[in-house]
């Protein structure tokens, strides 16, 4: 059994947590979930369109799993917040309103949100924190290994720099956002690899995760760095690490250091293909999509056996201990493995891949058609 601790990034609004909400509370729902059939309505709430991901991924996936596990009976509200946790917050009390039997989250604001999952407590509705940790007594977890991603980020960029990197290598960092708990532990990861080995001259918390933000602040660096005197680009996601390229082209930048991402986004893909992006980290969104589904399907059907064989990690947030839990394993996206990730898995088809205007550089890789 594994145990993380995640830490909120920034308190965004003060709100004393008291009553149910005390520490060390266990979360658990088993007594207020009824065991139901197959005619159960899962409420499913994403954060934002920003990430093409997902509506690509998530949404359809877990659509899709929830049906099969119910026979074709079982059905999925869905709402996505568009990166509002004001309007995420109207949503969720929609579902509650609505009686569903069991509610996904993916929260914009996971504090924000912790006073909307003590009314679905309180209707005896689970919930179950999806890729982000909300506060508030959620029933579960699932997301991936987030210090291990930002780990194998920086891992990835000292990789790049080789065997001669050191203190005078100048990195800048664009960052997630501050209200995102999953871009903390990013970070933690990735500076657990890089300090002491290279200089981190500039450092942002991107707003919103939005890449124009990142534009921004990566010309700013630039600007106060210096276009040949920086070494690297840590970039949390594959939106930012576009945004970092755009702006180090605009500066004139022709021979791009390496830069990193992450979500195996079609876009990124092709720019590791063509040398503009270093790296992106791989996350089997299915896998995640199809457990998470699972993990509601059997919370709301009541079988505790099989709810506790998903869960059988353990991760704290500000506001509870021991959380049951799942982390899916990731891996670093490199032109190297294309093949035995994105392409393997389906996540693309070679086509997608490798476009006319990328035929030579996949060829290069041994991408053929």
């Amino acid at each position: 059994m594994r145990r993380i601790a995640i830490s909120l990034a920034v308190i965004t609004i003060s709100v004393p947590l008291v009553g149910c909400d005390a520490l060390n509370a266990t979360g658990s729902s088993d007594d207020v979930s009824p065991t139901k059939g197959n005619d159960i309505t899962v409420g499913l709430l994403l954060p934002e369109n920003a990430n093409p991901q997902y509506e690509k991924f998530h949404y359809p996936v877990i659509k899709a799993k929830i049906e099969s596990l119910t026979r074709g009976q079982g059905l999925v509200e869905y709402a996505n917040a568009d990166a509002d946790a004001g309007k995420q917050s109207q949503q969720l009390q929609h579902m509650i309103d609505e009686r569903v039997d069991v509610i996904l989250l993916d929260a914009v604001d996971t504090h924000a949100i912790a006073r909307g999952v003590r009314r679905a407590k309180e209707a005896g509705i689970p919930v179950i924190a999806y890729d982000r940790l909300a506060e508030g007594p959620i029933d579960a977890y699932i997301t991936f290994d987030n210090e291990l991603v930002g780990q194998v980020q920086g891992r990835s960029l000292l990789e790049a720099l080789g065997k001669d990197a050191d203190l005078s290598d100048k990195i800048v960092m664009i960052n997630g956002s501050a209200t995102d708990p999953n871009a903390k532990q990013f970070k933690a990861g990735a500076l657990s690899a890089l300090d002491g080995k290279v200089t981190i001259a500039k450092s942002f918390d991107t707003v919103g995760w939005k890449p124009t933000n990142a534009e921004k602040d990566m010309a700013e660096a630039i600007k106060e760095i210096g276009k040949d005197n920086i070494k690297a680009v840590y970039a949390a996601n594959d939106g930012l690490a576009g945004s970092v390229v755009k702006a180090l082209k605009a500066a004139g930048v022709t021979d791009l250091p390496p830069v990193t991402g992450q979500d195996a986004e079609l876009p990124a893909v092709h720019r590791i293909i063509a040398g503009e992006q270093y790296m992106s980290v791989y996350k089997p969104y299915p896998q995640e999509a199809e457990t998470a589904a699972e993990m509601a399907v059997t919370k709301a059907q009541g079988k505790s056996i099989q709810f506790d064989a998903l869960t059988r990690d353990r991760v704290d947030s500000p506001t509870y201990k021991d959380i049951p839990a799942q982390l899916v394993p990731i891996s670093a996206l490199t032109k190297d493995n294309i093949k035995d990730t994105v392409l393997r898995d389906r996540i693309y088809e070679l086509s997608e891949i490798c476009p006319p205007e990328l035929a030579a550089d996949c060829a290069a890789i041994g991408l053929r058609k």
